[in-house]
């Protein structure tokens, strides 16, 4: 595989990645709601989960490609940014849109 292509894998598996807590009312999207309802504070550590998840596939793809790079601060504060970004649509969705309804 190009590395082109590693890169377009990865963005849009963040960009599913990063909906995903706002579109699915079960827990790590696999575990039913007790009480069948999601909370913000779920819906965020479930974010922040897919953040590391998302990270490591990249690490994964970057060691398949040649030698990891060492990173600092500023590429955590860069790509979590980014992450937030992409998930604007779902949050959107889940309490703008569906918040009238």
């Amino acid at each position: 595989m190009s590395q082109s292509l590693f890169i377009a894998l990865l963005l849009a598996l963040a960009l599913i990645a990063a909906n995903l807590p706002f579109i699915s009312q079960r827990l790590m999207w696999a575990l039913p709601v007790p009480g069948g309802h999601k909370n913000l504070a779920w819906r965020v550590l479930e974010l922040l989960l897919g953040y590391a998840i998302v990270g490591a596939i990249g690490m994964a793809m970057e060691r398949a490609l040649g030698q990891n790079q060492a990173q600092g601060w500023e590429f955590y504060a860069v790509t979590g940014a980014l992450f937030l970004t992409f998930a604007f649509p779902g949050f959107v969705y889940r309490y703008l849109l569906l918040k009238g309804r």
